[in-house]
C-alpha cells in the first residue's frame, strides 16, 4: 500500500505538470479551434530562461527566493511574448484558411524553436537547480511526498483557481467565453475578439512557463527536446478529457499522470511514454470526443 501511495502521489505531481501545459492546448482549441503544436516548445523555452535568467542572478548574489521569484516572472514574460508573436506572425494569416495549413504552420514553428534552442544551447541534458525551497513540516511524511511534489501541488491548484476566476468572473474571461460560444456573434456584439486570442495565448504561454520550471527543477535538468515530448503528453491529456473543456483537460492530466506512473512502477519504466499514446489510441477508438467532451454535430 505504501508504495502505491507513492507512485500516486507521483503521478498526481506529474499531472499536474501536465495540467498548465494541457490548459494552453484546449484554451486556444476552444477559440480559434486551433492546435497549438508549438506550445510545447513555448514550455520548454520557459524553463531555459528560468535557468539562464536564476544562474545570472545567482552570481550576483541575489537571495534564494529572489532568483526563485525573479526567474518564474522572467519566464512567463518572454513564454508569453513568444505565444502572442507565434499567434501574429504563424496563425493569424491563416484564421480564416482550411485548418490543415495552420496545423503544418504550427508543426513548422515547433521545429524551428527546437533547433534554434539546440543552436544556442546544445543537444545534451543541461543540470537544472531546484530553486524550490526543502520544507520541514513535510518531515514525517517524506517518504511519501517531498517538498518539490507538494509545492507543485499547491502551486497548480492556486492557479486552477485563479484561472477559474478569470474566466467565470472578468471581463476578459467573458469575452472568452462568449467567443468560444460564437466568434462571429460576438464580434457583432462588439467584441475585440481578436484581443481575446491574443489573452488567450498569454494565458496559456504563462501556465507553460511555469509547468517549465516546476518540472525542470523536479527533474534537476533540461534539454531543447522537452518540450515535444511534454507537448504530445499534455495534448494526449487535453484529448482525453475533452479538448475545448478545461475541466476536462485537468481531468485527463491526472488520468494520465497516475497512468504512467503506476505504469512504470508496476510494469517498466520503459514503457512510460508509450502509456499516452496507448491512452490517445483507446480514446479515439472508444470516445473521440473524450470523458467530458461533447459530440458536435456538423453539416455535410
Amino acid at each position: 500500500m505504501d508504495y502505491f501511495l507513492k507512485l500516486f502521489l507521483s503521478g498526481t505531481a506529474k499531472g499536474s505538470i501536465y495540467a498548465l501545459i494541457a490548459l494552453g492546448y484546449t484554451m486556444v482549441y476552444g477559440i480559434v479551434q486551433l492546435i497549438n503544436f508549438a506550445h510545447g516548445e513555448v514550455y520548454m523555452i520557459g524553463g531555459f530562461t528560468a535557468l539562464i535568467i536564476g544562474g545570472f542572478l545567482y552570481t550576483l548574489g541575489v537571495p534564494v527566493y529572489g532568483v526563485l521569484i525573479l526567474s518564474v516572472l522572467a519566464a512567463i514574460v518572454i513564454s508569453s511574448a513568444l505565444g502572442v508573436t507565434i499567434e501574429r506572425i504563424a496563425y493569424k494569416p491563416l484564421r480564416n484558411k482550411p485548418r490543415l495549413s495552420a496545423l503544418i504552420s504550427a508543426i513548422g514553428i515547433s521545429m524551428i524553436l527546437q533547433n534554434f534552442v539546440l543552436l544556442v544551447q546544445t543537444e545534451k541534458y543541461l543540470s537544472f537547480p531546484s530553486y524550490l525551497p526543502e520544507l520541514t513540516f513535510l518531515e514525517p511524511v517524506r517518504e511519501y511526498v517531498n517538498s518539490t511534489q507538494f509545492i507543485i501541488l499547491v502551486t497548480t491548484a492556486i492557479i486552477m483557481v485563479i484561472l477559474i476566476g478569470i474566466i467565470k468572473f472578468t471581463k476578459i474571461g467573458k469575452a472568452m467565453r462568449a467567443t468560444a460560444q460564437d466568434k462571429d456573434m460576438a464580434l457583432l456584439l462588439g467584441v475585440n475578439v481578436n484581443q481575446v486570442i491574443s489573452s488567450t495565448f498569454i494565458i496559456g504561454s504563462a501556465l507553460a512557463a511555469v509547468g517549465g520550471v516546476l518540472i525542470c527543477s523536479y527533474m534537476g535538468q533540461i534539454n531543447y527536446y522537452i518540450g515535444f515530448i511534454a507537448g504530445i503528453k499534455a495534448f494526449v491529456a487535453a484529448v482525453l478529457g475533452g479538448i475545448g473543456s478545461i475541466p476536462g483537460a485537468v481531468l485527463g492530466s491526472f488520468i494520465l499522470g497516475w497512468t504512467e506512473s503506476l505504469g512504470t512502477g508496476y510494469i517498466s519504466s520503459d514503457y512510460e511514454d508509450a502509456f499516452a499514446f496507448v491512452i490517445l489510441i483507446l480514446i479515439l477508438v472508444l470516445k473521440p470526443a473524450g470523458i467530458l467532451g461533447k459530440n458536435q454535430k456538423q453539416k455535410v
